[in-house]
């Protein structure tokens, strides 16, 4: 995804750091805007993964840090929850006066509820989504509850929240005693997802319970099995952002896939190397995925690396065409297993002996069948695997003509 850096004033005149992320095409369909959990900040590695599954399903997302957190300027004491909800007003507005209107909140942990709040006020957002959010903002207030009555006799207390510490007030705390989060769910009528997982110690499940049972529908909710409160785990994210990528465009205008304007074009491949290392973006006309590499070699493993796709084409157009034959011939042809491998092997080391450079590609292409099949048949199908356009394409002389633009 293409990562913009921005710098957002909010209505006290404090500079909030953001970043717009944009889909592989840089045109995106939707915009979205991502309110990251309490104490944490937009370069959590969670955000990031939600974020890049959102730009593959067409959206800009915008992500930001509140005030006092992360990169954003401002004191902690100053992000109370009402706070929090300004800067996403603000950023809503920038986005609209800059770019587009974002059209879907998208919340984590108390940043969940203050998406709420603050589509209730927004006309333009057409759908929410929740993840780990409490029902009750004040909900937050047993992370250092110890420091509550502290900070009402002395002011300034500090308190320690995930392992860092922090600098609160009086008025930090009643902040969270405002804002009756059931009765604003209750009267969003908007569509809404939540999403929270049963093992979270952080904020409980039934948090979700609550957050769903005063909804309206269109409602939805996604359990997330073994996830923490804080996404940790990169395939959970993942997941995260997938589901409500594919969620959220139910409620919007089908938007028509916008490809780079290079004519001819069939597919776009983009890295953003400060941004996202191997993690490759590649969208075809009607479909978008991922490219990686590795752990092993210095990748993320988001996705399948590019000798994998390589087999996997060659895979899919080898089944596709047994299956045409054996309809074709009315063979009784139920299944078929491909099981492809690719490696660069010394000349010395091949079967058959060539004059060839000394490396060659070789790629092993395993067959199984399942039906009613004599063994004549098999062999033919065998034959007839060689012959899928793939194949050939791989096996003939290709010409590559490479041009800047």
């Amino acid at each position: 995804m293409k990562s913009t850096k921005l710098k957002i004033k909010n209505r006290k005149g404090i500079t909030l750091n953001a970043n717009l992320e944009l889909p592989a095409n840089q045109k995106p369909n939707y915009y979205a805007i991502f309110a990251h959990c309490f104490t944490c900040s937009s370069s959590l590695s969670a955000v990031r993964n939600v974020s890049r599954a959102l730009t593959q399903n067409g959206f800009a997302v915008l992500r930001f840090d509140f005030t006092g957190l992360g990169r954003s300027e401002g004191e902690f004491a100053d992000s109370h929850f009402s706070a929090n909800v300004d800067d996403l007003l603000d950023v809503h507005q920038y986005m609209e006066e800059h770019y587009q209107a974002p059209s879907l909140l998208v919340g984590h942990s108390l940043g969940g509820a203050a998406v709420l709040v603050a589509a209730s006020k927004l006309e333009t957002i057409k759908a929410v989504a929740t993840v780990g959010a409490p029902s009750t903002v004040n909900h937050v207030k047993h992370l250092f509850s110890h420091q509550v009555e502290e900070s009402a006799e002395k002011g300034d207390v500090e308190v320690n929240i995930g392992g860092r510490p922090f600098i609160i007030n009086k008025d930090f705390v009643e902040e969270f005693d405002k804002t009756d989060l059931p009765s604003i769910v209750e009267n969003l009528r908007k569509p809404l997802l939540i999403m929270h997982s049963p093992f979270d110690k952080i904020v409980g499940i039934e948090n979700a319970e609550k957050l769903y049972k005063k909804a309206h529908h269109p409602k939805s909710f996604v359990t997330l099995d073994n996830a923490d409160h804080l996404l940790t785990k990169e395939e959970d994210s993942q997941y995260v952002g997938e589901i409500i990528g594919t969620w959220a465009k139910r409620y919007f205008p089908k938007a028509k896939n916008k490809m780079l304007s290079t004519e001819g074009e069939q597919l776009v491949g983009h890295l953003n190397i400060v941004e996202n290392n191997f993690t490759t973006e590649i969208q075809t006309k009607n479909h978008a995925f991922i490219a990686d590499e590795p752990a092993s070699v210095g990748g993320s493993d988001f996705g399948p690396s590019p000798y994998e796709y390589l087999n996997a084409a060659l895979a899919a157009c080898t089944v596709m065409t047994l299956k045409m034959y054996a309809e074709r011939k009315k063979w009784d042809l139920r299944e078929v297993f491909v099981y492809i491998s690719h490696s660069r092997k010394h000349s010395d080391d091949m079967k058959d002996k060539t004059d060839k450079p000394k490396y060659l590609d070789h790629i092993s292409k395993k067959l199984k069948f399942v039906g009613d099949l004599t063994t004549e048949q098999k062999d033919r199908l065998k034959s007839i695997s060689s012959r899928c356009p793939v194949h050939k394409t791989i096996a003939s002389e290709v010409v590559f003509e490479t041009e800047i633009i």
